[in-house]
């Protein structure tokens, strides 16, 4: 039986309540502020031996220094600003990905999710730094499954699937805007689900029972092990309640 995983992006309720409603997490801090490895092993230790946390990827490495959410980091990176972010190849950028890899182990995540924006150059040499970056970091990760949620026009590059094959990275996606993603030889499927509407996301939306019976239906029809379903809109702790209730009334599925 596939199984299926259900959580939020970020905690919509206190911590120890949250523990007490889902087994697992996306932290979005590790995002916008990479936290102390003190700070990592504390939140470990709090929670429940089986919760788990994904972690999403500092942004320095996926964002250029001009994003706006630059602006909220209190420490900024060492080395030039200019060489982070897109994953280019350079040392700032490896470094970087080592540090998160460094926090999200402290964690004990198995999963690690890069999110770049869609302002993320659709061209030839983005395709060739995102290949050298991916090579250039695979010695550093061990048991970690690398997830990348592409964004913008550079998603309808056929090349990009490629790299992805080539170095074992899990395609995320919201399943009701892309459907089939690239699931690693794991099979696992990463889904964070940003609103329905015509944009890219939609945090405001509410999904209705229609919405995640839908959701049901797409996690029969596709082909995974394992699914990690992560709400990340402003409705996301009752919207994913909702649908883990749904999947265990229609079955067929094992849920978390």
């Amino acid at each position: 039986m596939k199984r299926v995983v259900v959580g939020c992006c970020g905690f919509p309720v206190a911590r120890g309540k949250y523990y007490s409603l889902f087994k697992v997490v996306e932290l979005q801090n590790t995002f916008y502020e990479l936290p102390s490895i003190e700070w990592a092993e504390g939140v470990r230790r709090e929670a429940p031996g089986d919760f788990e946390f994904t972690v999403k990827a500092w942004q320095v490495i996926t964002h250029p220094h001009t994003s706006p959410t630059w602006k909220k980091m209190k420490r900024k990176p060492s080395g030039s600003p200019e060489n982070y972010g897109y994953l280019k190849p350079s040392k700032e950028n490896i470094s970087a990905f080592e540090k998160t890899l460094t926090v999200s182990r402290a964690l004990g995540a198995r999963i690690v999710i890069l999110q770049t924006p869609s302002s993320m150059p659709d061209n030839e040499e983005t395709i060739k730094n995102v290949d050298s970056f991916f090579e250039n970091a695979k010695s550093l990760v061990k048991n970690e499954v690398i997830g990348w949620e592409i964004r913008g026009p550079l998603l309808s590059r056929g090349e990009l699937y490629r790299v992805l094959e080539k170095h074992n990275v899990v395609q995320v996606v919201d399943l009701f805007r892309a459907r089939n993603p690239f699931k690693g030889s794991m099979k696992l499927l990463y889904t964070r689900l940003h609103g329905i509407g015509p944009g890219e996301v939609n945090y405001s939306y509410n999904y209705t029972d229609e919405d995640l019976e839908k959701l049901y239906n797409m996690l029969v029809e596709e082909d995974y092990v394992e699914a990690y379903v992560m709400f990340n809109n402003v409705r996301m702790l009752n919207n994913a309640l909702r649908f883990r209730e749904i999947v265990v009334e229609k079955g067929g599925l094992e849920i978390v």
